[in-house]
């Protein structure tokens, strides 16, 4: 079994890739000088890039309500622990793929194909997901990305760094309490399109768009940035750690269950229902800039 495969694209690439097999995740991002892009997935958080599957964020007690059953499902799923297949590795993109199985219709009673293929191209890293509902009645799920950046990414200090979004974002914002969403709008930090970006802002967990009007950002700083878009996500999420030197840049379908909420999985707001046969595509995309 191959356990990584690097793409570099075309003799003269501006960025190059690592993606392992064990929960198709993107393990490494360089870009042309060869400077690391992506968090080391050191200790206090030792992840680079997980798929959410088939939930984003945490429902009510890690129990997952269909009709008149109840499944023990954690925290943003189980596709970040299960190892994908390969379905075509190239110098340019590869792609890999999870199908249900006994053990994931355990906790997740439906069955699905779950694609993901990543692909350098002009100068960018894009990422795309394909699901599909291969079961004879409606799928209800979440999909999300969670690419974890350094943070700084190149020079200076963690403060020197900023978010600029393509359009201005008044909407208030969500924070989560004890894993769930606060339903409660907060005003938002961003100051028309911009967020000065500060560790303090995520000693309360998570930052949360419900409905963020931009679909790209650029996180720039001293020495250079990247620019992030997204397509198919309508949420997105920024977090870091305490104590992490990184910044996650999270584009969702979906998110945890608002607090007091403990309904059916597919009344859960937020989620997608997938008819029978049907595919959904979602995508980001990474460029590095100056």
């Amino acid at each position: 079994m191959v356990e990584q495969w690097r793409i570099t694209g075309a003799i003269g690439a501006k960025i190059a890739a690592t993606i392992k097999a064990d929960g198709a995740e993107l393990c490494a991002l360089q870009d042309g000088a060869g400077h690391d892009l992506l968090w080391d997935a050191g200790p206090v958080w030792p992840s680079h890039s997980p798929v959410l599957f088939p939930i984003v964020g945490q429902v009510a007690g890690d129990r997952l309500r269909i009709d008149d059953q109840t499944y023990a499902l954690t925290r943003h799923g189980f596709a970040r622990r299960r190892r994908f297949e390969w379905r075509e590795r190239t110098a340019t993109r590869c792609s890999l793929e999870l199908r249900d199985d006994e053990t994931t219709r355990a906790v997740y009673p439906f069955p699905f194909r779950l694609v993901l293929t990543y692909v350098i191209e002009d100068g960018a890293l894009r990422v795309e997901y394909e699901l599909t509902n291969s079961g004879t009645e409606m799928m209800p799920a979440s999909l999300g990305a969670h690419p974890a950046f350094r943070w700084p990414l190149h020079d200076g200090v963690q403060t020197d760094y900023r978010l600029e979004f393509d359009v201005d974002e008044p909407a208030p914002i969500h924070r989560v309490t004890d894993g769930l969403l606060d339903p409660a709008g907060l005003p938002s930090p961003i100051e028309g399109r911009v967020l000065p970006l500060d560790p303090k802002l995520f000693l309360a967990d998570a930052i949360i768009m419900l409905e963020p009007r931009s679909r790209a950002v650029r996180y720039v700083g001293p020495g250079g940035g990247l620019e992030f878009r997204w397509n198919g996500f309508p949420q997105l999420g920024l977090w870091q750690k305490p104590g992490g030197d990184f910044i996650c840049i999270e584009p969702w379908h979906g998110h945890s269950s608002p607090v007091g909420w403990d309904g059916d999985f597919r009344d859960k707001p937020g989620v997608m229902l997938v008819a029978p046969g049907e595919t959904r595509s979602f995508s980001w995309s990474v460029r590095p800039i100056t």
